[in-house]
């Protein structure tokens, strides 16, 4: 006698799950521009690798009396599903909200099935996607009615995502409307992504604002050109398949866990291969900008810079390359937006980026211009030096290795902010570099004021002092002083980054970090 008729049972309740909230229900997903969970996950993951768990789990009805007393009726499946799959061979968890069923809030989702796919990424260490499209975890006040009372809000997710972020890479893709603990759960990841347009987050929608605030439409109270550009979210892309790719990209330079290193890739690019525009990337005049993405791209391996942050935090530049195949992280100053200034939001996506290096093992690399803090009452009234000194504290406490390349300016503190000052950072100044505790085009009309003022052609007066000056900041009289220990060629920057990252390869020790990740 063998059991046929219970794997018959299995079978059937698989295809039920299989249909999520109905055929009515999966049409407006698809009517509203947004694949189905189950089409999101097949498109994430290698094709044909995704093991599901806990399908069965939902709301069942079963027939009384009759010739069909005690079987299945009516089956709603969970609203989340989860499982394993793989992402360019290796192995990840991956959880997605189904909005088909009941909006895809929480409470409908068993929330044992949430904690179960945090727990299964810590143990099993694996990288951990969510695919969000859905509310709070307390459902809708209609629940009062159903339970009979009012639970007390229980943060029992909230020390797994906590200690995830220390152990494992974490994604969130927010792919449709998500507030509450769905916001949460966007947030507290190492990267982040909305789609454009289809995407919302709010703290609470706009049904529950208007009662306080007055209506608004879904992407005016939280669409992604506000949470992209406030930190709130890393990115954002213009499609479900571009945040997909983004974050198999992502993954692709992280290692599994903390407790392994990220593996090096096969290097068709020459590592002593010298850009000859680089002698001229940085103009003479300091005043005038240049395009710190072009030098990126020319001294990291062909194609390999992705790019995080892009649209928010913007004097700074983030992001990962490989140099000779070795995965690194970029830090660059952008002197496109107030010259590289690091403004408050600048500070807190140095101190996420550079917490993120330090978790998984990865060494920094620094392009630098900053010409120290933003300053201005705009700067003080966003609190700039206290996200600079969270910033500060996050560069000082990180021990993975460290290189420098002062591309041109570093002033002040936040200048002072460019590598670990307590380790070894492989420090090194293209010709075009400049620095010292106050940029020389602010600092005159402080230092040399009354000379200025009391000239017959103040103008001509302040230009001619900046001339004598700016001999005394050349970089060759600041190594002299070995104030840096090499001056190089830029077309040379490569070839020694290269180099930085062999040496910095054995150094890196996989493990758990002595701080965690803030998010």
């Amino acid at each position: 006698m063998s059991w046929e008729k219970e794997i018959e049972e299995l079978r059937r309740r698989e295809e039920l799950a299989r249909r999520m909230g109905g055929p009515d229900k999966v049409k407006r997903q698809r009517d509203g521009g947004k694949l189905t969970v189950r089409e999101r996950v097949e498109r994430l993951l290698d094709a044909g690798s995704f093991h599901e768990i806990g399908g069965l789990a939902g709301v069942a009805q079963y027939h009384e009396g009759g010739t069909q007393d005690g079987e299945l009726a009516e089956f709603t499946p969970a609203n989340l599903i989860f499982g394993r799959g793989r992402i360019g061979g290796r192995p990840v968890a991956v959880t997605g909200d189904d909005f088909t069923v009941r909006g895809g809030a929480n409470d409908g989702g068993i929330k044992n099935k949430l904690l179960a796919v945090e727990r299964m990424a810590c143990d099993l260490r694996l990288p951990l996607v969510r695919l969000v499209d859905g509310t709070g975890g307390g459902g809708s006040v209609k629940n009062l009615e159903i339970e009979g009372h009012s639970p007390m809000p229980k943060a029992f997710l909230w020390d797994w995502w906590t200690d995830n972020l220390s152990e494992v890479p974490v994604v969130s893709l927010a792919l449709g409307s998500v507030a509450g603990l769905g916001a949460a759960r966007v947030v507290a990841s190492h990267y982040s992504v909305m789609v454009k347009d289809t995407s919302q987050m709010f703290v609470a929608g706009p049904p529950v604002v208007e009662w306080t605030h007055g209506k608004f439409e879904k992407n005016e109270l939280g669409g992604s050109h506000i949470h992209t550009r406030n930190g709130a979210v890393d990115d954002e892309a213009a499609s479900e398949d571009e945040a997909f790719e983004r974050a198999r990209r992502f993954l692709s330079y992280l290692p599994n866990s903390v407790h392994e290193l990220a593996e090096r890739k096969e290097n068709k690019d020459d590592p002593a291969r010298a850009d000859p525009w680089l002698i001229e990337a940085v103009p003479r005049d300091p005043r005038k900008v240049y395009n710190m993405r072009k030098i990126i791209a020319a001294v990291a391996d062909r194609g390999s810079f992705f790019e995080t942050g892009k649209l928010w935090g913007r004097p700074v530049i983030t992001g990962f390359a490989r140099l000779s195949g070795w995965p690194v992280a970029i830090m660059a100053g952008d002197p496109m937006h107030y010259g590289g200034a690091w403004t408050a939001r600048a500070s807190e996506k140095v101190m996420r980026f550079v917490d993120l290096a330090q978790a998984f093992h990865l060494p920094v690399v620094h392009l630098v211009d900053c010409p120290g803090f933003l300053i201005g009452p705009q700067a003080e009234q966003e609190g700039t030096i206290r996200y600079g000194m969270r910033a500060a504290a996050a560069i000082l406490q990180s021990t993975v290795p460290w290189c420098s390349v002062i591309v041109r300016k570093v002033f002040g503190v936040a200048g002072a902010l460019h590598q670990n000052s307590s380790r070894y950072g492989l420090p090194m100044a293209w010709p075009s570099a400049e620095w010292g505790s106050l940029p020389i085009a602010g600092g005159l009309e402080a230092a040399y004021k009354g000379e200025i003022a009391a000239a017959s052609d103040p103008a001509a007066k302040r230009a001619e002092i900046e001339q004598r000056i700016r001999k005394f900041a050349s970089p060759m009289r600041g190594a002299e002083r070995f104030d840096v220990e090499e001056i190089i060629d830029p077309r040379d920057t490569r070839k020694l980054l290269c180099e930085f990252a062999e040496l910095a390869a054995p150094l890196r020790t996989p493990g758990r970090s002595s701080f965690g990740v803030r998010p």
